[in-house]
């Protein structure tokens, strides 16, 4: 059931008999028709080790469960959405960037090391933490937000991207992290709050970049 997008910061799905929705608590705006909404305690599609998964991560970001015969509005925090669409691959994204999803779509977390999880890469970086990441792989659709807006950036062997990990919303496609400090402009001009961090994706695939680099 893909999204339709109303404005940069509202998206609509519909929903039949037995069709399901995930999203974050709060996130539903307005509905029409018979809808329900039920708090989500199995971790999504992909059951209680998902759940685990994520609480182990610190990533439980709040779900419920939306089902029933109507259409639904999503929008939180006044965030920029975005809309991906899969046609089978695995996205790879933040949990607290999730705005709503496909039930078809399958949910894990995944312990990534250096192959994802980019948030997850920095706070391993400076505190210690695990690094996960949240995956959703299959044929659907995700609204995740951001803040000013999405770039797509398509990354080729030829081509790899460099990226401000606080710019970072997720990524799709066979791709390879490497982080390493930089010194940046911020130490430059003395606004830098200390190691600076440079993520660098490879490979063959997409990174979702947003327009501004504070965090939701």
């Amino acid at each position: 059931m893909p999204f339709t997008v109303l404005n940069s910061r509202m998206v609509e799905a519909r929903i039949g008999p037995g069709q399901r929705l995930y999203s974050q608590r709060g996130a539903m705006l307005a509905y029409r028709g018979e809808v329900a909404f039920t708090p989500n305690i199995q971790g999504g599609q992909g059951g209680v080790g998902s759940m685990i998964g994520r609480r182990i991560a610190g990533e439980a970001t709040p779900l419920m469960t939306v089902e029933g015969t109507g259409s639904v509005m999503f929008g939180h925090g006044g965030h920029h959405v975005h809309v991906v669409d899969l046609t089978g691959e695995t996205l790879y994204v933040e949990a607290d960037r999730l705005l709503a999803f496909d039930g078809s779509l399958q949910q894990g977390t995944m312990f990534m090391g250096s192959q994802g999880g980019v948030m997850g890469m920095v706070r391993g970086q400076v505190t210690g933490q695990g690094l996960f990441t949240t995956t959703l792989k299959g044929v659907g659709s995700a609204a995740v937000m951001a803040h000013g807006g999405v770039v797509e950036l398509p990354i080729t062997p030829q081509r790899p991207v460099h990226v401000d990990p606080q710019a970072y919303v997720a990524h799709r496609g066979d791709i390879r992290n490497k982080l390493s400090t930089a010194l940046g402009w911020r130490d430059m001009v003395g606004r830098g709050s200390g190691e600076a961090f440079q993520l660098e994706l490879s490979g063959q695939g997409t990174v979702y970049v947003q327009a501004s680099e504070e965090k939701l």
